[in-house]
C-alpha cells in the first residue's frame, strides 16, 4: 500500500463520523457491548488504543460488531503494527511518526493516521504522501487556533485534531476547513464502561454524531 493510498482509504474512515472515540479498555468482556453502543449511536470507527493488556483482545472482539471499524491507537513499532493487524484492526493511529512505523504500516496495507504536532512534521509526512494526519497533541499544541494556521499554508493536508478535544471544543475543531474528524474519549467514561451502561454511552455517541462540521 502506498502512503497516497493510505490516506485515501484513511479520509473515508474519518468522513465515516464528526468523532472517533478514543478507547482505553482493560476489560476485555466490555469490548462487544461498548462497541455495539457506540455503533448504534452513530460512531462507527473505533479507535482502541494499545495501552492496556487487554487492547488486542479488545480490538479482537470489537471487530465481530456489525457496521464496526476497529482501529489500533498508539502505534509505536513495527511489531504493534503487526499484532494490531493481527488482531484485527483495520487501521491504525500513531502519537508521531517514525520510517520503521510507516514502513511497516505500508507494508502490511494497514491504512495509517500518522500524528504530527509542528508543520515541519506535517510537511515530512506530506512529502511521504500522507494528506491525511492526525494533529497530536491537540490542545497542548495551540488548540484550534494552531491547526487553523495550518491550513493556509498546508491546503493539501486534512487533520484529525486529538488529544484534550471534548464535546466542549469539538465544534470548534470541526469548524475548520482542514479538520476531517476529531479524536475524543468522552463518548466511553471509563465508570460508564465499568458500570456497562451501553444506553447511556450510545446517548453520548449520538450526540457527538450530530455534531455540525
Amino acid at each position: 500500500m502506498t502512503p497516497t493510498e493510505a490516506s485515501t482509504r484513511a479520509e473515508a474512515i474519518c468522513k465515516l463520523a464528526p468523532v472517533i472515540p478514543v478507547l482505553v479498555i482493560h476489560d476485555a468482556g466490555k469490548a462487544r457491548g461498548l462497541a455495539t453502543a457506540l455503533v448504534a449511536g452513530g460512531l462507527p470507527a473505533l479507535e482502541v488504543t494499545l495501552r492496556t493488556d487487554a487492547a488486542l483482545d479488545v480490538i479482537g472482539e470489537m471487530s465481530k460488531v456489525p457496521g464496526g471499524h476497529v482501529g489500533a491507537g498508539t502505534l509505536l513499532t513495527p511489531d504493534d503494527v503487526k499484532r494490531a493487524k493481527d488482531a484485527g484492526a483495520t487501521f491504525g493511529v500513531s502519537p508521531g511518526a517514525t520510517d520503521r512505523l510507516l514502513q511497516a504500516c505500508e507494508d502490511a496495507e494497514l491504512p495509517l493516521l500518522p500524528g504530527a504536532a509542528t508543520a515541519s512534521e506535517a510537511m515530512r509526512l506530506l512529502e511521504r504522501g500522507y494528506t491525511v494526519q492526525k494533529f497530536f497533541p491537540a490542545e497542548a499544541n495551540g488548540g484550534a487556533p494552531a491547526l487553523k494556521s495550518l491550513a493556509s499554508p498546508l491546503p493539501q493536508i486534512r487533520f484529525c485534531p486529538t488529544g484534550g478535544v471534548t464535546l466542549a471544543n469539538a465544534e470548534t475543531y470541526l469548524g475548520l476547513a482542514n479538520t476531517l474528524c476529531v479524536g475524543g474519549s468522552w463518548v466511553a467514561p471509563p465508570d460508564m464502561v465499568a458500570a456497562g451502561d451501553w444506553s447511556g454511552i450510545e446517548r453520548l455517541a449520538a450526540a457527538a454524531a450530530a455534531l455540525p462540521r
